[in-house]
């Protein structure tokens, strides 16, 4: 190659290879389904945004062994990410800006329908949003008389116990939106969603709060990576 260096030769060889394999994970996702992209491929094809010309495969790989699979990876801290090689903040703002998308979406196929026509829209938000929380999360869903959305209430961070929420707190803000219904959700860090003693108990407590009012409780949602519990289709509430 005259005038070039082996050097400059090999560079240049690099470039073309990872522009011929950029494009052709384009073209895939563009013109695949779902499935069209492995996991690692879907970060890597993310992650072009934070190094246009480097390759992005190595810590794509990086952060699936890491995290273990995409969604504990979108849905990481930003300190977390940053802790793994090669990952730098524009990276990290790149895959948290995803995370987010998804979130939006997800709440835009239950805003503004009736919770209860919208079930499996409703648990697939919660699940996006919750089940990789490293935190146990209290909210309550406060809704009007057609079921709608009107709150999606954090109550606040801890053990779902009176501790943590308050029957009376839960109630007094059903009022002050105006509910005539709600549904309580948290989530399980340990990732099982099977309910403990004291969920059904302070379930109880808040739907019996609540009913002397008029107020309806329909659900308590437990949201867990390995799935989801309805307390009212196990009949606890």
């Amino acid at each position: 190659m005259p005038g070039v260096t082996l050097p400059q030769a090999e560079k240049a060889g690099g470039a073309t290879q990872a522009t011929g394999h950029r494009a052709r994970l384009r073209q895939r996702m563009l013109s695949g389904g779902a499935e069209a992209l492995a996991d690692y491929e879907v970060l890597e094809y993310l992650l072009f945004a934070a190094n246009p010309r480097g390759d992005t495969k190595p810590l794509a790989k990086a952060l699936l062994a890491r995290f273990g699979s995409l969604n504990a990876v979108l849905n990481a801290e930003t300190g977390a990410l940053r802790q793994v090689g090669g990952m730098g903040e524009t990276g990290a703002a790149v895959l948290k800006a995803v995370a987010l998308a998804a979130r939006r979406m997800a709440r835009g196929a239950v805003q503004d329908k009736p919770v209860l026509g919208s079930w499996l829209a409703l648990i697939d938000y919660l699940t996006i949003d919750m089940a990789h929380l490293t935190v146990e999360r209290v909210r309550v869903l406060y809704l009007d008389t057609r079921n709608r959305l009107i709150v999606d209430h954090h109550v606040g961070d801890g053990s779902i116990d009176e501790a943590a929420i308050h029957p009376r707190e839960v109630v007094r803000k059903a009022l002050d939106v105006g509910a005539t219904a709600m549904i309580l959700v948290h989530n399980h860090p340990s990732g099982n969603p099977e309910p403990s003693r004291a969920d059904i108990d302070i379930t109880r407590r808040i739907a019996e709060a609540a009913r002397l009012l008029g107020i309806v409780v329909h659900d308590h949602v437990i949201v867990g990576r390995e799935g989801h519990v309805s307390l009212k289709a196990r009949g606890l509430i």
